[in-house]
């Protein structure tokens, strides 16, 4: 039968679909935030994604550069060089730590290794995005424990969700996307309520932003707790999201079940060379985080003035719990080429450049005029 034959299309799209597994119908694909619109006579601003909007390090390009030589040849898939650098600042051996695409492949392997159709997983709601994507994919029944008033995990509703069939849970610290950060001592208190055959995941992503007192040490925490996985990113303060690179620190057996779980070569010479670079100006990044923390506190500080209820916020991003308006108040700022991240319960906007967060300003102080006057 002829292609063009519409007797043939009729037949082709009267075919049954292809059969997908019926859990993809239990949670929403990931959806990165937007790019901002274009505005004539505005500078647009991406404030949707938490990327780093501090320029990259000169010596990491460079060595970006210098490693850009052969593209045929695969990567060490051990990242033998970036996890002795990663042991050596870390204090860890190296059989402690695993690297990989991005915190957001650790998820998946971790899901892999622990969960399936028989058991459950449990982790804070709202916060990071692929918490459901990565549960839900293996089947797992999910418990969304929802956060306290204030933005918080409530750990004491997570403990209590707790059965024989728990398998995995998930702590964020800060949280994505409303920022408070976990206190060490909740946490041990927490962990001590775990079962020791339930795996713990703390996702520390943005730690270095962290400014609160008593926030939860996560490589303290690991050593104290051999059910615990802490993952750590380079894509947030050292700036190299567009690599992606991250890295699980965790006692031996579960980094041998990670790396049945990892992706073969997936970390590119490219980046393991700039990772590593990044590591070994450690203070620089430290200290560029620091500004940007400044950056935030000054932001929610004003937004706060202007009566917004701002969640403590110890990333880099500030949470503004908008419920229904979360949408109109998007609209407002991709109307002045500003991109925010609406997540529904409300919008999350990232720290940039000052000129950045001034007009968000603006724009928040008209919002509150023209949609809570009372």
């Amino acid at each position: 039968m002829n292609a063009s034959d519409p007797a043939a299309t009729d037949s082709s799209s009267s075919a049954a679909a292809p059969r997908l597994r019926p859990a993809l119908d239990t949670f929403p694909p990931y959806i990165p935030g937007k790019p901002p619109r274009k505005v004539e006579g505005l500078e647009s601003f991406k404030l949707s994604s938490n990327e780093n909007f501090l320029p990259p390090l000169p010596a990491v390009l460079e060595a970006m550069v210098a490693h850009a030589t052969n593209p045929a040849l695969y990567p060490d898939d051990a990242a033998l060089a970036l996890r002795q650098g990663l042991a050596d600042r870390l204090g860890v051996g190296l059989d402690q730590l695993v690297v990989t695409t991005g915190a957001s492949e650790l998820l998946v392997a971790l899901t892999q290794i622990t969960s399936d159709v028989t058991t459950e997983a449990i982790y804070p709601w709202p916060s990071f995005e692929m918490y459901p994507q990565t549960t839900g994919l293996v089947g797992s029944t999910r418990h969304e424990v929802p956060l306290t008033a204030e933005g918080r995990h409530d750990l004491d509703a997570m403990a209590a969700a707790i059965t024989d069939r728990t398998s995995l849970i998930i702590l964020c610290s800060p949280n994505n996307p409303t920022g408070p950060v976990l206190r060490d001592d909740e946490v041990r208190a927490f962990l001590d309520k775990v079962p020791s055959h339930v795996l713990v995941a703390l996702d520390e992503a943005y730690w270095e932003f962290a400014t609160a007192p008593g926030r939860a040490d996560g490589l303290s925490l690991v050593r104290d707790y051999p059910n615990l996985v802490l993952l750590r990113t380079f894509s947030k303060a050292h700036g190299l999201a567009g690599l992606r690179v991250g890295y699980a620190v965790a006692h031996p057996p579960v980094i041998e079940g990670l790396l049945k779980a990892v992706i073969p070569f997936g970390v590119t010479d490219l980046s393991q060379a700039a990772a590593l670079e990044s590591l070994n100006h450690w203070d620089e990044v430290l200290d560029r985080a620091a500004r940007i923390a400044q950056s935030r506190d000054a932001f929610a500080a004003a937004l706060r003035e202007q009566g917004w209820d701002v969640p403590e916020a110890q990333a880099n991003y500030v949470w503004l719990p908008l419920g229904e308006k979360s949408s109109a108040f998007e609209d407002a700022c991709v109307e002045q080429a500003v991109a925010v991240r609406n997540l529904g319960a409300g919008v999350r906007i990232s720290i940039g450049e000052d000129e950045a967060l001034a007009r968000v300003l603006e724009i928040a102080e008209r919002f509150r005029v023209e949609h809570f006057a009372e």
